[in-house]
């Protein structure tokens, strides 16, 4: 998910363009719709796959604007970065 970078693409299976990515959490990617529609908070687990600056989901544009990911995550959901912040911590 931290690969993911601001204005690639989204869409559904079906080929159709759903939106842009505006950013992403480690179980979210936060997708603009366009200027007079709420963003989506599409969840990890559908993402079919990345190629090309383009994600593709597993499911079809018109079912993922019925899902209400309108709504964001209830916790805080920052991106890992891979470091372990105990190890910063422990001595050896």
């Amino acid at each position: 998910m931290t690969d993911l970078k601001a204005g690639w693409a989204v869409v559904g299976n079906d080929g159709r363009r759903l939106g842009t990515v505006l950013g992403a959490g480690q179980s979210y990617v936060l997708t603009s719709r366009g200027a007079l529609t709420a963003p989506l908070y599409i969840p990890a687990s559908a993402i079919a796959n990345v190629e090309h600056e383009v994600v593709h989901l597993n499911l079809a544009k018109n079912e993922a604007m019925q899902m209400g990911w309108e709504q964001p995550p209830r916790e805080a959901d920052p991106p890992e970065d891979g470091a372990d912040p105990d190890l910063l911590h422990r001595h050896i």
